[in-house]
């Protein structure tokens, strides 16, 4: 979950564009940040602080201070030892000549730092990373071959890790490594990188290379080597990415999530458009056959935090247009549960980074069981992409704030497209009805943008309601689905307790929760179930509840004779009706987080990408 970035430059000076770097990957981790440089003249200058990015930048006077061409930099998500300055990375070897930083857990340190202790290694952290400083030392020692002191580290330890290392006897040359957390390479015009997101170094290169697990590569100003885990030099595919800067910018704007919401519209169209031709869903991009989808017994969705709310909505969607079985599980679960995958097993994997390690996870033990895996994730080239049997990427570009809000919308949209593709093949659904919602997806991204024209009324009701301390939302099918995520959203970056039920369990304990003044967000866009919810409206109203509902333009007349506030989004067809459901969501938790002066883009305790267990 922590961001690394390391440069080789010709001429330019390390510092400022290593700090350039952790800026655009702050969203990573934000406990705190450090960056090493090495000169001729200086040699191997270290500077680490607690904290934000702007410490650093404020301690090293924008970088200024530090003289060097060749560097490495971080910016932590704890996991190993609190946030200060002793733990903040890089972390350097007991005679100073080697820095490094890690993303990822070694899970044996414990008893590695036991083994160095008694040859007499003196610790300055709490951290597993700093073991693996000190381990490549000794074996540096021993061989006085960098690239083969770190082949015999990697030998040695377990978990997941992605290294940057700069050693003060190789003047022009970082070497990197990665097992089970993302790393890229970049080549460009004034030297050559690695990065854990593309967005770290897309300014300065767009030609990069994806690491695999068990990778090590040298990279130097002038050329980057790639070696297998037995030191074996090896042949990589270069690719172009073709993301505009400026979609990494906030461009004006006071917030990234404030930013990625309005795109939503667009990163919809970017994502559907190309997949639809002459009426009807061409997948180009997947392998799904009529013949396989026909002996499909079971489906799983696989995911975590807002993909897996995206999957419960999934599940709702895919089982009325599929009428197969589908189940919905935590990918931190998956694994441990033992579950029934065999070859007429579909396994979807859905991760906006690609690079969830839950995730990847659960998609090797479904490919080591024999299932069938798909993705749908929005980073290309990311692990999880890599290692599926198929993949269908979102488009959405790339998405900076740690709440997801576009990610999430385009995961809804791909599983709309999927679902609608394979129950065509299997013949589970009626032609009108195929037609139907498929014209409904076609212009959904113009009916969102004409409600994002006008939600003065979601502002008012946040300025309005900010100062509660708890929060419930309730629906039913699509709208409890919804719920979830937009429960998720207001504790994320408002940090208001905000609990997501389905109405008919209010009266199997959740109802004696409710007391005069409570505020519940009830939702009732999805028209089947309408005068349910209605009803459910009615009953927590009787408990003195003070109720928000979200609904459609079709039925905000009823809903406004019962509800205290309303807001309301162009009516869809019903399983569509989450897409647009949730925006008004998204906007009311950014507005009472704005409200009550969060740090929306960066929350605490979060980080972007979650690549550790």
């Amino acid at each position: 979950m922590c961001g690394i970035i390391g440069f080789a430059g010709r001429q330019d000076q390390a510092a400022p564009i290593l700090l350039d770097g952790l800026e655009r990957m702050e969203y990573r981790g934000y406990d705190s940040a450090g960056i090493a440089v090495r000169s001729e003249t200086r040699g191997l200058q270290v500077r680490k602080t607690k904290g934000r990015l702007r410490a650093l930048s404020d301690l090293t006077r924008g970088g200024a201070d530090l003289e060097g061409v060749l560097g490495i930099g971080h910016t932590r998500w704890a996991t190993h030892g609190e946030p200060n300055d002793v733990n903040a990375h890089p972390h350097v070897s007991e005679n100073g000549s080697i820095a490094l930083v890690h993303n990822g857990i070694i899970e044996n340190y414990l008893e590695l730092k036991e083994h160095l202790m008694k040859l007499g290694v003196n610790f300055a952290s709490d951290t597993d990373s700093e073991v693996v400083a000190q381990l490549l030392e000794y074996h540096y020692n021993e061989c006085h071959n960098m690239l083969e002191a770190v082949g015999r580290v990697l030998r040695r330890i377990e978990g997941s890790y992605a290294f940057g290392i700069v050693c003060s006897d190789y003047p022009n040359a970082l070497i990197a490594a990665r097992k089970d957390s993302p790393l890229i390479l970049g080549k460009g015009e004034n030297g050559n990188f690695i990065a854990s997101d593309v967005t770290a170094i897309i300014k300065y290169a767009r030609d990069v290379i994806y690491m695999e697990d068990g990778e090590i590569a040298v990279v130097t100003p002038n050329s980057i080597d790639v070696f297998d885990d037995e030191l074996i030099p090896v042949d990589k595919k270069h690719n172009i990415v073709d993301w505009d800067v400026s979609a990494a910018e906030k461009g004006g704007y006071a917030h990234f999530m404030f930013k990625e919401i309005l795109e939503q519209p667009e990163a919809i169209r970017k994502t559907i458009s190309p997949r639809i031709r002459d009426g009807r869903i061409v997948l180009d991009d997947i392998t799904l056959t009529t013949e396989y989808a026909r002996k499909i017994s079971r489906i799983y969705m696989v995911a975590c935090g807002s993909a897996y709310h995206a999957g419960i909505v999934g599940k709702y969607v895919w089982e009325q247009l599929l009428r197969r079985p589908v189940e919905v599980v935590l990918a931190s679960e998956f694994r441990y549960s033992e579950p029934l995958v065999d070859g007429n097993t579909l396994v979807i994997t859905i991760s906006q980074s690609g690079e969830t390690l839950d995730t990847m996870a659960a998609l090797r033990e479904a490919k080591r069981l024999g299932g069938r895996t798909l993705a749908i994730c929005n980073v290309v080239g990311s692990s999880i992409a890599r290692e599926a049997d198929d993949v269908l990427y979102t488009w959405a570009g790339p998405e900076i704030a740690v709440a997801t809000s576009k990610g999430y919308s385009t995961q809804l949209a791909a599983l709309d497209l999927v679902g609608l593709y394979l129950a065509d093949l299997l013949g589970t659904v009626e032609q009108s009805e195929y037609d139907a919602v498929l014209a409904e997806l076609q212009i959904l991204p113009e009916k969102m943008e004409r409600y994002l024209k006008d939600f003065q009324d979601t502002q008012y009701f946040a300025s309005r309601y900010f100062n509660h301390n708890s929060v419930f939302y309730i629906g039913r099918n699509l709208d409890y689905a919804m719920g979830l995520e937009g429960s998720l959203k207001l504790k994320e970056i408002s940090y208001i307790h905000s609990e997501a039920y389905a109405s008919g369990e209010l009266k199997h304990g959740t109802i004696s929760l409710i007391e005069p003044g409570t505020l519940v967000v009830a939702l009732g866009t999805y028209g089947p179930l309408f005068d349910k919810a209605m009803s459910n409206v009615v009953e927590v109203k009787a408990r003195g509840a003070e109720v928000l509902a979200v609904t459609t333009e079709g039925f905000r007349e009823k809903m406004a004779k019962t509800a205290d506030a309303v807001v309301a989004v162009p009516d869809t067809h019903p399983i569509l009706q989450p897409s647009l459901g949730i925006v008004p969501l998204q906007l009311f938790a950014y507005y009472v987080a704005l409200q009550r002066g969060c740090d929306i883009d960066k929350p605490r305790n979060l980080a972007k990408s979650v690549t550790v267990e």
